[in-house]
C-alpha cells in the first residue's frame, strides 16, 4: 500500500513509527472483521505473534473460525499463503517438497530437480496438525526454527517473513497424534478460542445466511512486516520487566528450590528459557501495537497465558483434582511479585525473594536472513533508553497520546 508503515523509515521519528504500527493494526483488524465477527483476543494474539516473528497454535472446538481467521488474515497481509490439511497418510515430502527426474529435451540427459512443497510460503496454515503422525509433524521443525528446509542433502532457505499457524481440535482424540514437547516449544503462542457471546453468535448467523460477500483488501506487504518485526526488537524493556518475565518462567519449574508448593504438587515439568524470550518479545509487540514506547507489567501478565499454556505439563494430582494449566498460571501470577525498580535481585515467590538470584533466559534468536528495516530507534528516542537492561524504569516518551489501545 502506498502509505505502508515502512515508507521512509530512515527519516521517521519514534512517535511516527509507533503511530504507523498502531494504524496498521487498526486497518488489519478492520479488514479481518469484515468476515470474522468477534474473536478480538484471538486476532490480537495472532497479530502480536506475527509482529514478534513467532508461530502460533490455535486450539478450539469446530466452528469457531480458526481456519477462516487465519486465511482471512493472510489475504489482508498480501503475502504468499498455503494451506496444508493434515491427515494420517500425509508424508513429510508432501510438506517440504520432493525431487523428481527431469529430462532435457535437447540433449536427452536426465537430472534431479527439487519441487518445492507448500512450506515454501510466507504464511502456512497447518490445519488439524495433530491428525498426522510424528514423522510428518517433524517435517515442520527445521522450517519453524531455522527458516530453511533440507532435502536430499541440500538446504533451501525460506523467504522471510515466514509463519506457521496451526489449528487443533481439543475434543476428539481418536486417531490423533499429540504434538511432542520439542515441537510445542517451537510455537510462540498457544491460543485458546472460546465460544462467541449471544450477540456475536446472532450476528454470525445473520451474516453467513445471506448472499453478501465482502472482499478483503490487502493492508500490509512482506517488507512492511519485516520492518515492524525489526521495530519490535528495538522497543525497550527495562531490567525489572525482564526480571519479571524470568521470575514467572522460573516459578513454573517444580524442581526449583523455591518453587511454590502448588507448583510441586500439580506440575511435572515447567517452561524453559524460550518462554521468557517469547514473553518479552510478545510484550514488546503488544506495547507498540497499543501505541506505547516501552514494555509494561500488564504486557507481561497478559502474555503469560498464551506463552506458558503449552509449556507446562500437569501431573496426575492436577488431573485428579480437575486443575488445568490456566488455573495454575493464575496462581503463579498471584504468587510472583513484580520486581521493584532498580532491584538487582530477582523476584521469586514472596517467601523466597531474599534468597533468589537472577538467571539469564538465554540469548534472543537472530532474525532470519533477508531485507531488514531501517532502525527507527537507532538514535536514542526522547524518553526510554533502547537498551534492553537498564538500571531504572523507562520514563514516558512524551505527551503524545497513543492512537489506540489493545483490549
Amino acid at each position: 500500500m502506498s502509505n505502508s508503515p515502512s515508507a521512509s523509515a530512515s527519516q521517521m521519528t519514534p512517535e511516527e513509527a509507533v503511530r504507523r504500527v498502531a494504524q496498521a493494526r487498526e486497518l488489519l483488524a478492520r479488514e479481518v472483521h469484515k468476515v470474522i465477527i468477534g474473536q478480538d483476543q484471538m486476532l490480537e494474539e495472532m497479530l502480536i505473534c506475527i509482529f514478534a516473528r513467532g508461530h502460533c497454535l490455535t486450539i478450539g472446538v469446530p466452528g469457531l473460525a480458526k481456519t477462516l481467521t487465519i486465511s482471512t488474515l493472510a489475504k489482508a497481509l498480501a503475502m504468499k499463503f498455503s494451506r496444508i490439511q493434515f491427515t494420517p497418510d500425509l508424508m513429510p515430502s508432501d510438506i517440504t517438497g520432493t525431487e523428481i527426474i527431469d529430462q532435457d529435451q535437447a540433449t536427452g540427459q536426465r537430472h534431479f530437480r527439487f519441487v518445492q512443497g507448500p512450506i515454501f510460503s510466507n504464511i502456512v496454515l497447518a490445519d488439524e496438525i495433530n491428525r498426522t503422525p510424528p514423522k510428518t509433524q517433524a517435517a515442520l521443525l527445521q522450517a519453524m526454527q531455522e527458516y530453511e528446509v533440507t532435502s536430499a542433502g541440500k538446504t533451501y532457505p525460506l523467504d522471510p517473513p515466514f509463519f506457521v499457524m496451526a489449528t487443533q481440535n481439543p475434543i476428539e482424540q481418536e486417531g490423533t497424534y499429540p504434538l511432542p514437547e520439542a515441537q510445542l516449544d517451537r510455537f510462540m503462542f498457544s491460543i485458546n478460542i472460546g465460544y462467541p457471546t449471544r450477540e456475536e453468535e446472532r450476528e454470525i448467523v445473520l451474516a453467513t445466511t445471506q448472499t453478501i460477500k465482502r472482499e478483503i483488501q490487502p493492508v500490509l506487504q512482506g517488507r512492511d512486516i519485516l520492518w515492524i518485526q525489526q521495530l519490535v526488537r528495538q522497543v525497550p524493556a527495562s531490567q525489572h520487566m525482564v526480571d519479571y518475565a524470568v521470575d514467572l518462567v522460573r516459578a513454573t519449574r517444580p524442581k526449583e528450590e523455591y518453587a511454590a508448593s502448588f507448583v510441586k504438587d500439580w506440575l511435572a515439568w515447567g517452561a524453559g528459557p524460550r518462554a521468557a524470550q517469547n514473553i518479552i518479545l510478545g510484550a514488546k509487540a503488544r506495547a507498540i501495537l497499543a501505541g506505547r514506547f516501552a514494555v509494561a507489567a500488564e504486557d507481561i501478565r497478559a502474555l503469560a497465558y498464551p506463552v506458558l499454556r503449552h509449556r507446562l505439563f500437569t501431573n496426575f494430582n492436577a488431573d485428579a483434582e480437575g486443575i488445568d494449566v490456566d488455573q495454575i498460571i493464575d496462581r503463579i501470577l498471584n504468587t510472583v511479585a513484580e520486581p521493584s525498580y532498580g532491584d538487582a535481585v530477582s523476584a521469586q515467590p514472596r517467601s523466597a525473594r531474599a534468597a533468589a538470584t537472577v538467571g539469564d533466559g538465554g540469548a534472543a534468536e537472530a532474525p532470519p536472513s533477508g531485507p531488514t528495516a531501517a532502525p527507527v530507534f537507532a538514535s536514542p528516542p526522547p524518553g526510554p533508553s533502547p537498551k534492553t537492561r537498564s538500571a531504572a524504569p523507562p520514563p514516558p516518551p512524551g505527551p503524545a497520546p497513543p492512537p489506540g489501545r489493545l483490549r
